[in-house]
């Protein structure tokens, strides 16, 4: 499973890469059109804020898997052993519990929404449901880390990969 998860991210990663890049394009082109050909290019501002849609929720299941999120590691920093896999579950319990009931759930909700409402982007004409799937498919994607770190928790392997972590308390 945890091969799997590590798989996983990587094409994520591979999907980032690939999103950065467009979004750098998409954002020279809006410049290229606007100041030099004096035709401002039509779709290139929207697809812009789409891109940075993608780019930062799926950024921020990468981040998940990394550890790279914002954090206050108080309780964890002096924990070791058993009282340390313990709160590490905990946490990883609620994020994959807020991840299932707010991205998951809430976002197949909002994507359902948008496509019965036939909301349309006025720029590209996409429907909007369409932009919005990047909200469950990160939600997804960090019940995975969430559950692989819980994983590595009761399994102890944390405790190696806790001592690499930059602490706030350092």
């Amino acid at each position: 499973m945890l091969k799997f998860i590590d798989i996983v991210n990587k094409v994520v990663s591979k999907i980032l890469i690939v999103l950065m890049a467009a979004i750098v394009l998409d954002v020279t082109w809006q410049v290229v059109t606007r100041f030099i050909l004096r035709n401002p290019s039509s779709f290139t501002e929207e697809l812009a804020g789409f891109l940075l849609i993608w780019i930062g929720l799926l950024g921020a299941s990468h981040a998940l898997y990394t550890k790279s999120h914002l954090g206050i590691d108080i309780l964890t920093y002096k924990l070791t052993g058993v009282k340390r896999q313990i709160v590490e579950m905990a946490v990883n319990a609620f994020v994959f519990l807020f991840a299932l009931f707010v991205m998951v759930i809430g976002g197949l909700k909002l994507v359902n929404l948008t496509l019965r409402l036939n909301q349309i982007s006025p720029g590209i004409k996409i429907p909007m449901g369409y932009v919005y799937t990047v909200l469950p498919i990160s939600g997804i994607l960090m019940m995975l880390y969430a559950f692989g770190f819980i994983l590595k928790a009761i399994k102890g392997a944390d405790e190696a990969s806790a001592k690499h972590q930059i602490s706030a308390l350092d």
